[in-house]
């Protein structure tokens, strides 16, 4: 070999670096490859892989070899993160750790404690949740009308000093132990003897914690006006953010309402204040039954309301009431509420009260009516649906930005009772009907509602997007196809169109069928 040889190879040894065997990168845990990722913000979909590694996102975006353990194939569906279902009341998850149909619909972080009603000691109650293992992640409020009963009873009056002090204390004690917020639940007993300034003295202490305040209004119809006024000064003066829960108009004579509920929100947060609101995606509520008698006469427990009951001068005074209430409703009878679940005599589940009269009184008439409802509460009561809602407010509530989706659902049980079907199909009924049939909302915008927008109410940092170094909540689903199949009279059913879901980076939907993975988390706020 010549000089000239020597030389031009040792120049070419020079301009290319040796070939070294690079080491092979990190493979993930799971892979989900081939889908159109909605990220939750609100921005178009994109088409991405999304690579996950010790329960979080670690990259959207990966080079064709990448690759993992486990790779889920996306193609053809919508990657999302995982819904966040802000109104639940979810409070016993410990003892329904599958929560299948919240798992089944996506949902994969739910708030607990909603409408004043929570465990009081939420220390032990999250203590329990974490021993127990869960399928979706946890967070909860501590509710105002569990505080109040735990110091006063059902007492019909303002509490005293002493007492006041006592349910300010149980608050910082709940909010130091992970509570994320302060709720309300103006129209079941207790907390509908409470004056206003009674709330704010507790939200205040909730709001030291950097709480958000929940209400379920004083009312939700024939003065939804005050009663949304009245939520928004108990935030502006505990200084906290308000979420005005399962916002809804539910008196057919106030109809269209919504439209002057929601321009009160946007001049709160004209002025500055964290205002927003959620609801479910039905013409009915669910509620108990006694919700239809005047709250005075379910002061005191069972015994106290039985006596109230069999006094016929009583009676005829709450009677009297009653009827007055359903007028201003605008409504004739109790032909909108139908029986979920009645424990003294579950053979009445799923028909409405004017047949529950029919068939133990003998008569549709008004007085057998009231004479069945009655002897209902007298036994016990019965958790109801109530369908007296109309769909343009649910459309105008639906299209305003700052209202997130939410079920209002507790945990069902598969075959038990005949529950409101928005248990099974509150989330989905979002995507399918009023995304795909009706077109409301984008499919983005359904997205953001159920994800980064109630993320950011509670200051859930790492979740509700995907984006690498979030929590890899996700659900897959197939917009042609997803659809509720839940109904009033058939509620127990799962959706269709969504196949997969994971918690934490774990799968716990594959293919449209539950695992036994209970990887759920206790979230709380980073405020």
């Amino acid at each position: 070999m010549g000089c000239a040889s020597v030389t031009l190879a040792w120049m070419v040894a020079v301009a290319t670096p040796a070939l070294e065997a690079q080491p092979a990168p990190t493979p993930f845990d799971v892979i989900v490859r081939g889908g159109s990722v909605i990220d939750g913000t609100g921005a178009a979909r994109t088409r991405a892989d999304v690579g996950i590694r010790a329960g979080r996102i670690a990259a959207v975006g990966l080079p064709a070899d990448a690759t993992a353990a486990t790779v889920i194939d996306a193609t053809g569906r919508i990657v999302a993160p995982g819904f966040i279902d802000v109104h639940t009341h979810a409070d016993e998850l410990a003892d329904h750790p599958a929560a299948a149909h919240f798992a089944r619909m996506g949902v994969t972080t739910v708030i607990a404690g909603n409408c004043g009603s929570s465990p009081v000691d939420v220390a032990a109650a999250l203590g329990k949740i974490r021993t127990t293992g869960t399928a979706i992640n946890f967070a909860t409020f501590v509710g105002h009308n569990s505080v109040r009963e735990a110091v006063m009873g059902t007492a019909r009056r303002a509490p005293t000093a002493d007492e006041l002090t006592k349910m300010e204390g149980l608050v910082a004690r709940a909010m130091a132990d992970g509570a994320v917020g302060f709720s309300t639940g103006l129209q079941y007993v207790p907390g509908t003897y409470a004056e206003t300034d009674e709330i704010v003295a507790l939200a205040k202490v909730a709001a030291k914690s950097g709480g958000v305040y929940a209400s379920h209004m004083r009312n939700e119809g024939t003065e939804l006006e005050a009663a949304v006024a009245e939520t928004l000064l108990i935030g502006e003066r505990a200084g906290m953010a308000v979420q005005v829960s399962h916002l809804k108009v539910d008196a057919p004579s106030r109809w269209g309402a919504s439209a002057k509920a929601l321009a009160l929100i946007d001049a709160a947060r004209a002025r500055g204040m964290r205002v927003m609101a959620d609801q479910y995606l039905y013409d009915a509520a669910s509620s108990n039954l006694g919700i239809r008698f005047p709250s005075w006469a379910l002061e005191g427990g069972q015994p106290a309301i039985n006596t109230r009951l069999d006094d016929e001068k009583t009676w005829a005074r709450i009677k009297q009431e009653m009827h007055k209430l359903i007028r201003e409703r605008g409504l004739e009878n109790y032909s909108f509420a139908r029986i979920a679940n009645y424990p003294a005599d579950p053979s009445m589940n799923g028909l409405t009260i004017p047949d529950v009269a029919q068939k133990l009184k003998g008569s549709k008439e008004l007085d057998a009516q009231f004479e069945t409802m009655r002897a209902m509460l007298r036994a016990g009561g019965a958790s109801m649906v109530y369908q007296f809602m109309a769909d343009d407010d649910i459309t105008r509530i639906l299209t305003h930005p700052m209202v997130s989706i939410a079920s209002d659902s507790g945990l069902n049980t598969l075959g038990r009772g005949v529950p409101h079907p928005r248990g099974y199909g509150n989330a989905v009924r979002a995507l399918g009907l009023y995304v795909r049939e009706k077109r409301v909302i984008t499919l983005e915008e359904a997205v953001r509602k159920m994800t980064s927008l109630p993320a950011s109410q509670f200051g859930f940092t790492t979740r509700g997007t995907i984006a690498p170094g979030f929590a890899a909540d996700l659900v897959i689903f197939d917009e042609a196809t997803v659809t509720d199949r839940a109904t009033y009279d058939k509620p127990h059913q799962y959706p269709d169109g969504l196949g997969d879901v994971l918690v934490n980076g774990i799968p716990v939907v594959t293919r449209g069928a539950q695992t036994t993975a209970r990887p759920g988390q206790i979230v709380t706020s980073t405020r």
